[in-house]
């Protein structure tokens, strides 16, 4: 009896063993099993997060090229020679950020194809991608470089338009100096050649600033000699038109053509009326009147 409890027991333990082993190595397969999913769904992440990467940076690279085309229609449809330096100034500045863009790119290139190499998701279709986006990069880059020359190009243009604009304003400057002169030279002489003179006096006052004297027969007549001419008003022929004499008697002694001139009563005194400028004054500059 003793013996047959005792096997029971021993039966019962490896049974147990048994048991216990299967479990153990249920729960090993399963943990591996979770460790190969997680794996798995790491790597198919980082496949995703490297493709998706890959597929923005070539929408950048697109939209870097827009840029650029459009750029080019800008300096093409346009006389950049025209263009004000301000202008210019932002074309250039324009350039400068996406070539900026286009080396932010390259850099950003390298590192993803560095990462690709390394993932197990890197293939045949990926390189050749990755080399069309090298490719584009360096076109990229010449096409920006030759945009930006033509802006250096149609600068120099300009600083030499504008030396030669420069001279160019110097010799105007110079003419119209010596225009300016002539200007000046010719109004002073129609000035002193429109220039005449008038006096008005009694017979006692023109004697004795000496511009009339007496002669034979007691007559007085106009001094031939140099008389005082700071006496006389000094005016214009082309506006001495009129001149009222406040006098009912009135002799003129300096000699001017009968028919370019009136003298007619205003008011109770008599006022001298030019009809004729350049008759009037072609004897003399001179314009002697006695009043009474």
């Amino acid at each position: 009896m003793k013996k047959t409890n005792f096997l029971a027991i021993v039966l019962i333990g490896l049974s147990m063993l048994l048991s216990c082993d299967r479990n153990s190595q249920a729960d090993s397969a399963a943990s591996m099993q979770d460790s190969l999913n997680a794996l798995m769904h790491d790597s198919l992440s980082t496949a995703l997060a490297e493709k998706d990467s890959l597929m923005a940076l070539m929408n950048e690279i697109s939209e870097g090229m827009n840029q650029i085309k459009d750029m080019e229609q800008i300096v093409s449809s346009q006389d950049l020679n025209a263009e004000t330096p301000d202008r210019k100034a932002q074309l250039r500045n324009d350039m400068m950020l996406i070539q900026k863009g286009i080396a932010d790119r390259k850099a950003r290139l390298a590192e993803l194809e560095k990462r690709l190499k390394q993932s197990t998701s890197y293939s045949a279709e990926m390189q050749k991608t990755v080399e069309t986006m090298k490719k584009q990069l360096e076109n990229q880059e010449k096409e920006i470089a030759s945009l930006t020359e033509q802006l250096r190009q149609a600068h120099i243009q300009i600083e030499n338009l504008n030396r030669s604009v420069d001279s160019l304003n110097v010799v105007n400057t110079e003419v119209n100096q010596q225009r300016e002169q002539a200007e000046q030279h010719s109004e002073q002489l129609a000035n002193e050649l429109n220039t005449c003179f008038y006096v008005i006096g009694t017979n006692q006052e023109l004697k004795k600033q000496r511009i009339i004297e007496k002669k034979f027969l007691g007559k007085s007549h106009l001094t031939k000699g140099d008389f005082e001419k700071t006496y006389f008003t000094k005016t214009d022929k082309r506006t001495f038109e009129s001149l009222p004499l406040h006098s009912k008697k009135v002799k003129i002694y300096s000699v001017h053509p009968s028919d370019s001139y009136q003298i007619v009563d205003e008011g109770g005194s008599k006022t001298l009326r030019i009809t004729n400028p350049t008759r009037f004054w072609e004897r003399s500059n001179y314009l002697v009147i006695q009043i009474d």
